[in-house]
């Protein structure tokens, strides 16, 4: 069995990644290139192409991982039993990650009997209609469009518009008056990966194809947001930053800043929780469309060489 060739993610796999993301159903917010690219200093992760079949490994808590196969290519069977022979020359147990409830099945279809899954639902991505969040329309998100109203009532003068090259110093100005507001001394190590995250985005916005967009008052940025499409109908908002002293600027920098998303996109991902209580209220006050849950799947076995039924 031929060894799969996994070489480090850079930015010259943009278009590989997402023409074999762009035409499937796959809507999580981990194939976003954008993601994909700015947390690899996290994952060291890596991309190989097999069989027709896009592969990713990284590392997960120090242990080798896998996402599913992505593309339309030809025997998932075979392409598993690389990624099992690959898993077993590192030394380690199979693991896969992130791994959509569609995926589940064509494993199972595959290989039946010879994976388990288990849920984690702070990882699951919450997904949303892009009309729904632009309109605010129906009962449901009445509360959403009274806080843009009030909003709009206490601060006339406020602007959007798309976020440009030329904002990237502010943005981070705010992001760090958002920890100081937001984030006690005990998660400062996980923000300070987000803050990473981010300034590698805003850094290499231009060859990212990044979309973001920036509300103000009176001049001054009070919110910033940006992401990146996922597939041919999804787009992903990676972050949204708000400066809590003026209420209501979170209700209206999302609302605008769907409006601005091109409607080709149908639906928004929002992406996770990750189990935060208060993340999970407001993501839930938004009524989303679905909710993406992903699973972690191992073998019930060890793998003992070429898979056979």
């Amino acid at each position: 069995m031929e060894k799969l060739d996994f070489t480090p993610l850079t930015l010259s796999h943009k278009e590989t990644v997402q023409k074999y993301v762009y035409d499937t159903e796959c809507r999580n917010c981990d194939l976003n290139f954008m993601n994909l690219m700015s947390w690899r200093f996290l994952y060291d992760t890596e991309v190989a192409v097999a069989d027709g079949w896009l592969l990713f490994r990284f590392k997960a808590s120090g242990h080798n991982a896998y996402l599913a196969p992505v593309g339309r290519g030809g025997d998932l069977k075979a392409i598993l039993g690389r990624l099992l022979a690959d898993a077993d020359a590192q030394g380690q147990p199979f693991l896969m990650l992130g791994v959509c409830e569609h995926t589940l099945t064509a494993l199972d279809n595959a290989m039946p009997g010879y994976f388990y899954a288990t849920a984690d639902r702070d990882y699951t991505d919450y997904i949303y209609l892009r009309e729904s969040l632009a309109t605010l329309s129906g009962k449901k998100l009445q509360p959403k469009r009274n806080h843009a109203n009030r909003f709009a009532a206490a601060w006339p003068d406020y602007t959007f518009g798309p976020l440009t090259p030329n904002d990237i110093d502010e943005c981070l100005r705010l992001e760090e008056r958002w920890t100081t507001q937001k984030v006690e001394n005990s998660q400062l190590s996980s923000y300070a990966d987000e803050r990473r995250s981010m300034s590698y985005v805003l850094s290499h916005w231009d060859a990212l194809g990044g979309m973001g967009g920036v509300l103000r008052v009176g001049g001054r940025m009070v919110a910033f947001t940006f992401g990146a499409p996922v597939n041919c109908d999804t787009f992903d908002v990676c972050v949204e930053k708000a400066d809590v002293d003026f209420d209501g600027a979170y209700a209206v920098v999302n609302r605008d800043f769907a409006r601005l998303i091109p409607p080709r996109y149908v639906y928004v991902n929002r992406e996770e929780d990750l189990g935060i209580e208060g993340l999970r209220r407001a993501k839930l006050s938004y009524q989303p469309a679905l909710l993406l849950h992903k699973y972690t799947v191992m073998t019930k076995h060890p793998f003992a060489g070429p898979y056979n039924d």
